[in-house]
């Protein structure tokens, strides 16, 4: 059977709340102060069994001007409105501010309840009110919905507004349950024995008993100890329901109205909201670039400065794109409506659609921020896929990232990515965390990946390469090291880069000394060669061959990377065949002692304290030897 959720909209004092009680036998007004006043503060909930076995859920909203942010949480999710407007005064105010938010949150169908019948003697009179209430609403979404006359005194009437809310319950579109769990919730409190509840409609999926969920914004995990839809206890809730949550391990004090309970994973914490904004017609000002304003999105309430991003200022019953850049996080999803109203005096300005639920901060006026946010409001998913990917930028984005921004089904986004990666436009660089990037990112960071080793090889002519290392630090920042990994080895099968070992080239880079610079590598071969192990340090041996320094320096490069000389310390090298040399009379003296000690390694070398701490600290470090105390022992299969 379909969920379905009624909600009422009215003036004060129109009768919302006494209509509810005449339908279901539930005082929706349950707190003290409403009992004493007369008047609906707070939402109330009740449920409506109707004669073909539907049941429907009941939001009753305040009607006062004072709580109308009361009255636009008590919209969220609902299927159908009760618009109510009493006999005896007709149209008022918040009869006009209800239907705008109406409107603005998309609800789709309708009835209008004529109430306090009975305290108008004069049919001309209720002839008059209906014909008053017909002009008001041409051009709104209930402009052909019934007008049912009904008197909660008396029941005249009721039976009527019943069998019209069965009618309309009829064309109500089911709602799909395969989306993530979300409830925006709407009340919070504790139940002795049972710890922390919380209430609100399911906008979407469905949740049982034991399964976790997440309260947004302040991202806090909680187990689902219990489920209740209208009272009774179940073992799941689903979208379209009056749900009731007991959450185990989580105080009352760290979840408000305005946080939303959802599937974990499922929603992004941001302070920027991209919007198609719709601003009311009946609004008395233009509305101006930067504005601050109030955000109204579930149950949540936000002050915002609202950025247009194509207009210095929207007229009455004009529309744009701007960004609201909100003072704590909210978390919605691309879809999502919401209203706008001013910080003071309060009133409602308008609404529309959440384009993105986590954006960057756009540049106003833009051609390129124009062209993004036009895709993100009309673009079929593929578009919206690629528009999300360049996003990311560098840094890639995950599948479930994807899906939140979207807002597309998890297996039309597979379809989607599928497509893309097989025809060139996107790259999965991390299969195991699914993860892609646009391939236009990954072109431009293939291009300068080539440009860095170019420009390296010109200045370093004689080194066979770059380490991998020093080329992924010249990377833009935030650049994902599985997608520098992805694009190198896409280079590598190409044929474009060698690597070897970690040190990176171009295919075509060859290192060949010159003539003069071979002579002068011969020289420096030579004085390390006869040095031994108490070689000079380099910058001594090329001062006194005259080697200009940048030679130098790429001298010495290349003779390390050949393993002809061995940097033992800064400005310290050996001769490699020394050293090798070295260890080959280690290996005698460890074949007759157990351990050899500094002064015993000394008399070896004949080396000064210069050389010998350093030598001995080198063999450590490559694993040669292993200090113990004061003595050295060979290391397991050191050689």
């Amino acid at each position: 059977m379909k969920q379905i959720i009624l909600g009422t909209a009215g003036h004060i004092d129109h009768g919302k709340t006494t209509l509810v009680k005449a339908l279901t036998g539930i005082d929706t007004d349950r707190l003290k102060e409403e009992k004493e006043r007369g008047i609906t503060i707070e939402l109330g909930f009740a449920h409506l069994r109707l004669p073909d076995g539907q049941l429907v859920g009941i939001v009753d909203v305040p009607g006062h001007e004072r709580f109308v942010r009361h009255m636009v949480a008590g919209a969220t999710g609902v299927d159908l409105v009760a618009l109510v407007v009493a006999a005896d005064e007709g149209v008022m105010p918040q009869t006009r501010e209800h239907v705008e938010i109406c409107e603005l949150l998309r609800v789709k169908q309708g009835l209008v309840a004529l109430t306090k019948i009975d305290m108008v003697d004069d049919p001309d009179w209720l002839d008059l009110v209906k014909e008053d209430i017909r002009e008001f609403l041409e051009g709104t979404f209930l402009m052909s919905a019934p007008i049912i006359p009904v008197s909660a005194v008396s029941g005249q009437g009721i039976a009527e507004l019943v069998a019209e809310i069965q009618r309309l319950c009829q064309s109500v579109e089911a709602r799909s349950t395969s989306a993530d769990f979300r409830l925006p919730i709407d009340r919070v409190f504790t139940i002795k024995g049972f710890g922390t509840v919380v209430t609100g409609t399911a906008t979407a999926g469905k949740v049982r008993t034991g399964d976790t969920l997440v309260v947004y914004p302040q991202e806090i995990r909680a187990k689902v100890r219990g489920l209740q839809v209208h009272g009774e206890e179940v073992d799941e809730a689903m979208s379209g329901q009056r749900t009731a949550i007991n959450l185990q391990g989580i105080e009352k004090a760290a979840v408000e109205r305005g946080n939303v309970l959802a599937a974990p994973d499922s929603l992004i914490p941001s302070r920027l909201v991209d919007v198609r904004l719709q601003h009311l017609e009946s609004s008395p000002r233009p509305l101006k670039h930067r504005a601050k304003v109030r955000f109204h999105t579930g149950t949540c309430e936000i002050m915002a400065s609202l950025n247009l991003l194509d207009a210095e200022e929207l007229a009455p019953g004009s529309s744009g794109y701007a960004q609201l850049r909100l003072e704590e996080p909210v978390v919605v999803r691309r879809g999502d409506r919401f209203v706008l109203r001013s910080y003071s005096p309060l009133r409602t300005l308008g609404g529309g659609q959440v384009l993105h639920p986590a954006p960057v901060k756009r540049k106003r006026m833009a051609a390129s921020t124009l062209a993004v946010l036009t895709v993100l409001e009309k673009g079929e998913p593929v578009e919206l896929v690629r528009v999300h990917l360049e996003d990311a930028g560098v840094a890639g984005i995950k599948e479930d990232d994807l899906a939140i921004r979207t807002n597309i089904s998890d297996k039309q986004l597979a379809r989607v990515l599928q497509d893309l990666s097989s025809r060139g436009g996107a790259v999965q660089f991390d299969r195991e965390g699914r993860r892609f990037a646009d391939s236009r990112i990954l072109k431009k960071l293939t291009d300068l990946v080539k440009g860095q080793l170019e420009d390296f090889h010109q200045r370093e002519p004689l080194r066979s390469g770059m380490s991998k290392e020093e080329l992924f630090g010249r990377m833009p920042g935030g650049v994902d090291g599985k997608l520098f990994t992805e694009l190198l080895q896409g280079l590598i099968r190409q044929g474009q880069v060698v690597q070897e070992k970690d040190l990176v080239r171009l295919a075509s880079h060859q290192v060949a000394l010159a003539a003069d610079q071979e002579k002068l590598r011969e020289e420096i071969e030579g004085i390390y060669r006869q040095a031994g192990l108490q070689p000079p340090f380099f910058r001594e041996v090329a001062q006194s061959l005259g080697v200009p320094e940048a030679l130098s320096r790429q001298l010495l490069a290349w003779m390390l990377e050949q393993g002809m000389l061995v940097k033992i310390k800064e400005d310290m090298y050996f001769h490699g065949g020394a050293l090798e040399d070295l260890k080959r009379r280690l290996l005698d003296f460890f074949a007759g002692h157990e351990e050899i000690s500094t002064p015993q390694f000394k008399d070896l070398t004949q080396a000064t304290r210069k050389y010998t701490i350093p030598l001995l600290e080198y063999l450590d470090a490559t694993r040669f030897t292993i200090r113990i105390g004061d003595v050295r022992r060979l290391r397991e299969g050191g050689k």
